[in-house]
């Protein structure tokens, strides 16, 4: 019993650390970690594409039932990132939390009687989207002055395609917190989708009002942009995007798919003959490398012997993500590899975070597999210091 003891102090001190010590640090920024509405438009996407797949007769209903239901849970993932956010919208709630941990540990144990029994609570199955969507829904009824309540009650009909819903629990939620920035973008988002994606006065006055407060609330510049771009002002939608892109981690994984949006718009930009904004062009990644043989390889290789040298995603696909293809009798070079370089339209450089440069060289002219190669590390998309690439390892991809 004293062991158990032991333990549940340690971990109440733990949890004390975690509850009060943001507190008595006081408010930080934080960066927007949430899906922007562009994520939300993607997932939209999804589920058109899965029906459609039904009706095709590709997938059976059950099968379409299990993707619909895997769309959700990717767009929910995000959700534990969101609490820190909807900290802001209380700042007593981990003060009260923590009074309440010690009390509730207590209750808990003399419940159940014995902490073999308190373990097996984490065994349970996690709740549907259809559980989680009740017990919110009862929260809200229980406590209508809750705006974290009426803030994941929105999150998660959003989930749902409940669009109208949802736009109508963030706005309660808004009116509750004060109107912080970030739930008057996600209250747009919501309206967007519910009114068939038209865009109104409404929809302007919120994301006007959330970037007057907070010039880069994500949601409502990923609105924007979505906006802008199916009203074909693509140079506009790029804009917005650009400033979504320029605070986000290089890790996060949204990224990406914002970096698609934006192609999405140069290119059609382009089609049109239009000029693509300069930030734009700044902003695609151009990775310069230097290419070198190693001096104990000089007489195993011939100089007509091809050398590709491309990039590929650090964690993701195995196909280059751009290529340029040189000669043996051209080493050393230096080369830059971008987006125009690309093998596929939708595997880019700009779509991942992060990637790996390699050269091979190969007798056959085999991109995928030769006599020697070289590798380098992990390097940021977006890095524009020059690369050094020396060739000096024998090709085991035979």
């Amino acid at each position: 019993m004293i062991e158990f003891w032991l333990a549940a102090g340690l971990l109440l001190l733990v949890a004390l650390a975690f509850l009060l010590i943001p507190v008595l640090r006081g408010r930080k920024a934080q960066a927007e970690e949430d899906r922007t509405a562009l994520n939300v438009a993607l997932y939209q996407e999804r589920l058109a594409e899965l029906q459609g797949q039904q009706a095709a007769g590709v997938l059976t209903a059950e099968q379409l039932q299990a993707g619909q239901a895997e769309a959700a849970r990717e767009l929910l993932a995000d959700t534990e990132g969101a609490s820190e956010r909807v900290a802001r919208l209380g700042k007593a709630l981990p003060l009260i939390a923590a009074l309440l941990v010690p009390f509730a540990g207590l209750g808990l144990y003399l419940h159940w009687g014995a902490s073999q029994q308190l373990a097996e609570l984490g065994d349970q199955r996690q709740p549907s989207i259809g559980e989680m969507t009740a017990k919110l829904e009862r929260a809200v009824e229980a406590d209508p002055k809750s705006a974290e309540s009426w803030y994941f009650l929105g999150r998660i009909y959003m989930a749902q395609e409940r669009a109208g819903d949802a736009a109508g629990a963030y706005e309660r939620a808004a009116v509750l917190a004060g109107r912080p920035p970030e739930l008057l973008g996600q209250w747009a988002q919501a309206l967007y989708f519910a009114g068939n994606k038209q865009w109104s006065a409404q929809l302007q006055a919120l994301t006007d009002e959330a970037l007057k407060a907070d010039p880069q609330e994500a949601t409502s510049l990923g609105l924007l942009g979505i906006a802008a771009f199916e009203g074909e002002r693509f140079a506009e939608a790029i804009g917005y995007w650009q400033r979504l892109v320029d605070q986000m981690p290089a890790q996060d994984p949204a990224r990406a798919s914002i970096q698609v949006g934006i192609e999405r718009a140069r290119e059609n930009l382009q089609a049109a003959g239009q000029p693509v904004p300069e930030a734009v062009t700044k902003a695609m990644p151009v990775l310069k490398v230097r290419v070198e043989l190693a001096p104990a390889l000089q007489g195993k290789v011939q100089p007509g012997d091809s050398v590709f040298i491309f990039a590929r995603a650090a964690s993701g696909p195995p196909m280059p993500l751009a290529v340029k293809r040189m000669t043996v009798a051209d080493l050393p070079v230096e080369v830059e590899l971008s987006d125009s370089d690309a093998m596929m339209a939708q595997l880019k450089i700009s779509s991942f975070p992060e990637v790996q440069l390699v050269a091979r060289v190969s007798r056959a002219g085999n991109a995928t597999a030769g006599e020697w190669i070289g590798r380098g590390q992990p390097i940021p998309s977006s890095t524009r210091e020059r690369q050094q690439l020396i060739i000096d390892s024998a090709d085991q991809a035979k």
